[in-house]
């Protein structure tokens, strides 16, 4: 899986780790990032769905891979 490097800032960082741990829905920021990432596309998806902007196939197939496991 490839890595990247985004600069967040604190106090966006410090509501992420709110969700983050034994205690949080998220195992650690990674999987947190991702789930996020995943959940912002998906919505992206359906706005262009609803405004003709993505064809059928690429909607569901865009959305089948983000669907997947993390590994």
């Amino acid at each position: 899986m490839p890595k990247i490097s985004v600069e967040i800032p604190a106090e966006l960082l410090a509501d992420l780790d709110e969700h983050v741990g034994d205690d949080g829905k998220f195992v650690n920021r990674s999987d947190a990032v991702r789930a996020s990432i995943r959940k912002n596309l998906d919505l992206l998806d359906e706005i262009d769905a609803r405004h003709d902007r993505l064809d059928g196939d690429r909607a569901s197939t865009a959305a089948e891979s983000r669907g997947g496991t993390d590994e």
